[in-house]
Formats: structure tokens, C-alpha cells, sequence
């Protein structure tokens, strides 16, 4: 596309016009300088009015850059002038990450980025882990992705979950992400892209037999939290997550229709949860209990790690070997497709969107099957 460029009072000066843009009143102006350089005319391009460019500022620095090339010393072009401030912003960035801790970056990181995502409460307990690990006190500089490949064999040598490794990862390798883009550090390698990660694995097909659902409400119903078989009751009938079952509020409870609005859920949209007769029960039970500066149906823990402490010891109480709190997801999930509800009415339940993902959470009985087989 050909332009039309104009002069300005100032040898060497010249602009071309925006089409629709304004600065004011007038249609935004692009500068450009002219000049010679080495015996050769030369052009490079300055900015628009809107980005505070104006003839004079232009002249300005064709003079100093005349001048610099007459006296030689300086930047007389201002492609060399660039380079200059790279190298400038690069020396400072090296400065900037050698005086940053991996945890002071992680308490930044926590307070800026990690307090604002849904995921902060887990998120908060992977980063505190950081902040006791060895490299913490390692500047991000001298950080190189032989240090998270070594953390990552270590954690798999613990028997921890690839999953798990991953998330952990995944905080350090966002952190060095904002540290490069919202933190001024541009120069900073992210070491753990240099890195493998553990496979994903297997998709977790733990199910919950009915002598271990009778062990597991009995040792919750033990528990010094009150409620916390209610919890998991509600978990094993609405295959709602924790997160969802510990933040429903009575506001948001319709017992005559039978049905709990989620006003905000893990995939950022709202949905409404259908009860059953058993759920129902454990609603109308809880309505009934006392309540003070609550909306709350559940009150009893504060944050998701006190809750998950509470489910830990009651699942050690019961005797049971590896179960998750979001296995009774995946119980219920599994129950609502024996009951004969099809993918989309579980899907609208469950609130999965991807389709691909409800099917890893379903793990069918083999025997419930062959017994539909069998007529």
C-alpha cells in the first residue's frame, strides 16, 4: 500500500497520515527521519502523534544523532540506540533475577496471581511446599532445569502421584511465565519447559464398594466435625465437588423442587444440581440445626486444607486403603449411568463440558453389566 507522506517545517521530518485514527481534532500522525549515515541516505521509523511523537521531538533526535555521529561517540542511528537499551535492560534484568529468591517470587506470585484463581486454597498449600523445599532460597537466575528434573525424580522416587508433580511444576513454570511478562525480568529462562513431565498416567477407576460406603459414613459419622458424613453423603448423591458442597449457601437451596443452584463452579459457569430423595434428607435434617452469622449449610471448616485433614483421618479411621475425597465423584458419576441416565442428562448434573472427560470419570461394573446382558 502506497502512502502519501508529507514534510513538516523540520529538514529530515516527514509523517503520514492515519485513515480513521485521531489525535485530537486532527488524524494521527507516523514520523519518520531522513538522513545520511555512512555516505548512504538512511529512514527509520519513529512512532505515531498518539504515542507522543511531534515534529520537534523528531528533530530533536535527529540532531543528537547527527551530533553523535560527528563527534563518534554515541548511537548515531536509531536501530544502534535500540540495541544500546536491549543490552541496557538485559544487564539489568540479569541484576533483577539475582537479587529475587525463588520464595520471594513465590510470595509475590501468591499475592498477585495465585489469590485471584478459584484453585487458590490448593494452590496456596503446593506453594507453602515450595517455600520449604531447598531451591527456595535460590536466586531465579542460577535456577536451570537440571534443579526441577532432579525434584520432579524425587517426588516420583516418593511414590507421589505424576499428577500431583505436575500441578507443582505447573505454579513454578507460570511464576517464571509472570516474572518475564508483568515483572520486568524479559531475559529470564523458564527452566522447567526444559524439563520432561511425568506422564499423566492412568485415569484414577477406584469405586466404592457398598461395605466400604457402610465403614466410611460410620467412621465420618464418628468424627468430632459434625457433618462431615453429610458432606459425603451429599458427594456419593449429587456428584457435586468438594468445593461445591462446602460453599452451598441456604440462599441457594429450593427444597420443595429439589434442586441446589451453584451460582459459581470449577469451569466458571453456574448450574443447578437435581436432589435426590437420600440427599434431600440430609438437607431437610441440616435446615433444621442453629446457625449463627451463617448462610453456610456447611460451616465447619474454613478452608479446604482443614476439610481435607478432617477426610484424611476419617478414611484412616474406616480402614479403607486409597481413597480420595473426589472418588465419590466418580462413584456418583458412575452410579447415575447404572441408573440408566444418558451422557447428556449426566452431564447436565455433573456439569462436565467435555464429553471425553465425563467418560474417564464413568467406571462401570463389569458384574452390573453381564447381569444387563443376562436379561
Amino acid at each position: 500500500m502506497a502512502y502519501m507522506w508529507k514534510k513538516t517545517k523540520y529538514q529530515g521530518i516527514r509523517y503520514r497520515e492515519h485513515a480513521n485514527r485521531k489525535h485530537g481534532i486532527m488524524s494521527d500522525k507516523y514520523y519518520v527521519i531522513r538522513y545520511q549515515h555512512n555516505g548512504k541516505r538512511t529512514e527509520e521509523a519513529l512512532g505515531w502523534a498518539t504515542e507522543g511523537w511531534s515534529p520537534l521531538k523528531a528533530f530533536t533526535l535527529l540532531c543528537e544523532l547527527k551530533e553523535a555521529a560527528k563527534i563518534g561517540k554515541g548511537a548515531a542511528r536509531i536501530a544502534d540506540r535500540r540495541k544500546i537499551e536491549e543490552h541496557r535492560k538485559a544487564e539489568e534484568d540479569i541484576k533483577l533475577a539475582a537479587r529475587i529468591t525463588l520464595e520471594a517470587a513465590l510470595d509475590r506470585y501468591e499475592q498477585e496471581v495465585s489469590s485471584k484463581k478459584k484453585s487458590h486454597e490448593m494452590e496456596k498449600y503446593r506453594i507453602e511446599r515450595w517455600k520449604k523445599g531447598s531451591l527456595s532460597g535460590r536466586f531465579l537466575n542460577s535456577l536451570k532445569g537440571y534443579d526441577f528434573a532432579k525434584y520432579r525424580d524425587e517426588r516420583l522416587a516418593e511414590g507421589k502421584a505424576p499428577n500431583t508433580i505436575r500441578l507443582e511444576l505447573a505454579i513454578i513454570s507460570h511464576l517464571f511465565t509472570i516474572a518475564q511478562k508483568e515483572w520486568g525480568i524479559d531475559t529470564l529462562n523458564n527452566p522447567v519447559k526444559a524439563i520432561r513431565l511425568p506422564s499423566p498416567g492412568k485415569a484414577r477407576e477406584r469405586r466404592l464398594s457398598n461395605r466400604e460406603e457402610e465403614i466410611l459414613l460410620s467412621a465420618c459419622q464418628a468424627s468430632r466435625s459434625t457433618g462431615l458424613a453429610d458432606v459425603a453423603i451429599l458427594a456419593l448423591e449429587t456428584a457435586m465437588r468438594q468445593a461445591e458442597i462446602l460453599g452451598i449457601e441456604w440462599a441457594n437451596v429450593d427444597l420443595l423442587k429439589r434442586v441446589v443452584h451453584l451460582p459459581e463452579t470449577k469451569n466458571g459457569t453456574s448450574r443447578d444440581v437435581p436432589l435426590s430423595p437420600r440427599a434431600l434428607e440430609v438437607l431437610n435434617k441440616r435446615k433444621k440445626i442453629v446457625r449463627i452469622n451463617t448462610d453456610k449449610v456447611f460451616y465447619n471448616w474454613k478452608t479446604a486444607n482443614s476439610f481435607k485433614h478432617t477426610w484424611i483421618r476419617a478414611v484412616k479411621k474406616a480402614g479403607i486403603e486409597d481413597l480420595h475425597f473426589h472418588d465419590l465423584r466418580h462413584e456418583a458419576t458412575s452410579h447415575f449411568f447404572e441408573k440408566g441416565l444418558n451422557i447428556m442428562e449426566v452431564a447436565a448434573i455433573t456439569g462436565h463440558k467435555d464429553l471425553k472427560m465425563l467418560k474417564r470419570y464413568t467406571h462401570l461394573r463389569a458384574t452390573d453389566l453381564a447381569k444387563k446382558l443376562a436379561g
